[in-house]
């Protein structure tokens, strides 16, 4: 009997060790996984990645929209600055097939992105943003790149009259998409861009339909928000008295710059601060 009141203590005594041990060990574990992340009171901000915490909780949206001859990857000067400032950057690829089209194009970015945002639009894409943001409550302000800012029913033929380029600048494929002759697409749309750089340029542009030389521009949106312009002084592609026109009649914040058509390219300090500023209401 006395053995078998010893054999019980001892097993007593080894559960208790057990269930001490593994208290331990549990403690030990939660410890350890809340010093990787898990949520405490003292430290809830951990849930949340990385990228949100720097991310600016109100900051503008901002869609970035391409002209004739261009495509979306000519702001990749822009986009990082943009973004590590806190802004969501769309830059879209427009058919440039139709002006209705291209338009629809930018909406849809718009909606996806939400508001508030910016419009960005270069060269072509001033007359698609102007007519993309008409009547948008998500659009806070307009930005033109040496961009069209056409009033309703003018088109790009109103202000320029495309038999009056250079004969051999353009290139027209057998759909009725104009190319600008790689030859000379530097020293007409971008003569200030380092020479590699724009030989890239001439190689990835996208054509646009020539019948859009003629569509007529809708309502614009240039009445109901704040503007702001950068003209091109030394522009070959639009003429810099025709950018000086459009800034004054929509009472833009207007820069100038000594640049070519690609003022973006050429000088992206000068463009992203102006698309900044604008984020900002200056």
């Amino acid at each position: 009997m006395h053995c078998n009141d010893e054999m019980y203590r001892i097993r007593s005594k080894q559960k208790v060790l057990i269930l001490l041990f593994l208290s331990v060990a549990i403690t030990t574990s939660l410890a350890s996984t809340t010093d990787f992340g898990l949520a405490t009171p003292e430290n809830n901000t951990l849930m949340q990645p990385q990228g949100i915490q720097n991310m600016s909780t109100n900051a503008t949206n901002i869609v970035l929209v391409h002209g004739a001859w261009a495509d979306a990857s000519g702001w990749n000067k822009q986009i990082p600055v943009l973004r590590d400032a806190g802004h969501k950057v769309i830059a879209v690829q427009l058919p440039l097939h139709s002006l209705s089209e291209d338009v629809e194009t930018v909406k849809r970015a718009i909606a996806f992105i939400g508001g508030p945002t910016i419009l960005v639009g270069h060269s072509y894409g001033g007359m698609v943003i102007t007519n993309a943001a008409y009547n948008n409550p998500n659009v806070t302000g307009l930005v033109y790149v040496a961009g069209w800012a056409p009033d309703e029913g003018e088109s790009l033929s109103s202000f320029v009259d495309p038999s009056k380029y250079p004969k051999e600048l353009f290139l027209i494929d057998s759909g009725g998409f104009m190319y600008i002759n790689p030859e000379i697409f530097r020293e007409n749309f971008a003569q200030d861009v380092d020479p590699a750089e724009a030989d890239l340029m001439a190689i990835v542009q996208k054509p646009f339909h020539q019948s859009i030389f003629m569509e007529k521009s809708g309502p614009p949106a240039w009445k109901q928000l704040p503007t702001w312009y950068q003209i091109s002084d030394a522009d070959r592609m639009i003429p810099p008295d025709v950018e000086r026109k459009f800034a004054e009649r929509m009472n833009a914040t207007t820069i100038s710059v000594n640049a070519s058509h690609a003022s973006y390219v050429s000088h992206p300090d000068e463009i992203t601060q102006l698309i900044l500023n604008a984020t900002k209401g200056k």
